[in-house]
């Protein structure tokens, strides 16, 4: 995955203080935390989240797996291509369209946490949620970063190979090398995270943030 230099031990409390407090105070923040989800992204973020809004700042979670695309398009060469988890996946166009568009100066100032359920495989039918002036939205998921997603900060919970393939559910064993691949073959300069964070133990993590 993505070569880092000497990890630096931190408490897990102190992580998620430290990304709240990197997030501008008086403007809407969009922050990915981007993650397999053996390394469970969308829990870390959810404990962000939470963080933010006992500081008094107003904060949601949009969980990646409520954008992906229809089992049509998913399926289409396999339930198990890898190529198709790599690329088809995930709607991360309408992830921009959806949630990060509206954030923006001169967006419509309200966002949609779910565009799709992937477990009946139909629209999850959700509202759109006003998002304050100062409003955190934490998008967590799979392979966001590299995206050329329109994001203020980005956070990587990165899991070594024999972690990853630890972690992950036996069903889900056929994700990790397109996992690994894709993380492999970010460009360091365009794909390297705000906070890169080694993951194999969630309770002792460590970190590298880029200066």
């Amino acid at each position: 995955m993505v070569g880092v230099g000497q990890p630096v031990p931190i408490f897990p409390d102190l992580l998620v203080e430290s990304i709240v407090e990197s997030c501008p105070a008086d403007t809407r923040t969009v922050v990915v935390v981007d993650g397999a989800d053996a390394a469970r992204p969308v829990e870390f973020a959810s404990r962000a989240a939470e963080h933010a809004r006992t500081r008094g700042r107003p904060a949601a979670v949009v969980d990646l797996h409520d954008y992906v695309r229809p089992a049509s398009i998913r399926f289409e060469y396999s339930r198990h291509d890898e190529l198709s988890y790599r690329t088809l996946w995930f709607d991360y166009d309408a992830v921009s369209r959806e949630v990060i568009a509206p954030l923006r100066l001169g967006g419509r100032g309200h966002f949609l946490p779910r565009l799709w359920d992937e477990a009946t495989d139909r629209s999850a039918r959700a509202r759109s949620v006003p998002a304050a002036p100062n409003q955190i939205v934490l998008i967590a998921g799979p392979m966001l970063i590299g995206r050329d997603l329109d994001i203020d900060l980005s956070v990587h919970l990165r899991l070594s190979e024999t972690a990853l393939r630890r972690r992950t559910d036996p069903t889900d064993e056929w994700t990790c090398d397109p996992l690994l691949a894709y993380y492999d073959g970010l460009d360091d300069s365009a794909g390297r995270p705000d906070f890169l964070v080694r993951w194999d133990h969630p309770d002792r993590p460590a970190l590298e943030r880029r200066v």
